[in-house]
């Protein structure tokens, strides 16, 4: 009888784990109700016109394409803004000198800048189901146009030639055959890195960068569920 009675509390412990455990993958893996996020967006930004056609092929992208293998989903999803999107300095677009969009802002206006491309691949990877630690956005310096510049990099493992998502380039490459590039520094939703001669960094916490934590509270605003790793 003692015997039994101490075996209860290990079992509500497991229980009570199992149960944290269903809503956390339940966090990480929380619908994005478009009918919700589009509504939302017209209350923020107005009339969507021609952007609401943008934001529902974007909607039909996350939907059919998470089967596919993660190189034919890089493919995809570069295709994809490099085509939705025409290149646009921030003060034209926006009025400011350096403006972080969300993806639907993007395709709203049918138009970014770099940082732009990067974040909306970026999150379209992360909810096709490309883990984060894969996917990093990295701030290079563009060498033929002599400017900083952002694409997005995906490591098919920790010590892999990371391929690089450019919006300068449809053709995705692996990073030593961009010699254009020279890379800065990088980050996802879990920190960010200094890229070094002998490899990468890490170097700080995420919530250092606060355009990254602005850009999450405008997704928020947005409809976007409140998620604990993007």
């Amino acid at each position: 009888m003692a015997t039994h009675l101490a075996v209860l509390p290990t079992i509500r412990q497991l229980a009570l784990a199992l149960l944290l455990g269903c809503l956390l993958l339940g966090g990480l893996h929380a619908d994005w109700d478009f009918s919700l996020i589009s509504a939302r967006a017209q209350k923020l930004y107005g009339p969507l016109g021609d952007g609401q056609l943008r934001i529902d092929a974007w909607q039909r992208l996350l939907a059919t394409r998470k089967q596919l293998p993660e190189l034919e989903q890089l493919q995809v999803v570069n295709q994809f803004f490099n085509r939705q999107m025409q290149y646009r300095e921030d003060p034209d677009l926006w009025h400011e000198v350096d403006y972080w969009a969300t993806p639907i802002e993007s395709l709203w206006k049918g138009a970014g800048d770099c940082e732009d491309y990067a974040i909306a691949k970026y999150f379209s990877l992360r909810r096709l189901g490309v883990p984060s630690d894969k996917l990093r956005i990295t701030y290079v310096k563009a060498l033929q146009q002599n400017r900083a510049h952002m694409v997005l990099t995906y490591y098919a493992s920790p010590e892999a030639m990371p391929l690089v998502l450019d919006s300068l380039v449809d053709t995705i490459k692996p990073a030593n055959q961009r010699t254009d590039l020279l890379p800065v520094y990088a980050f996802n939703g879990e920190g960010l890195w200094l890229t070094e001669a002998a490899g990468n960094k890490k170097v700080g916490d995420i919530k250092r960068l606060s355009r990254w934590q602005d850009l999450l509270k405008k997704m928020q605003a947005e409809g976007f569920p409140t998620e604990p790793v993007y």
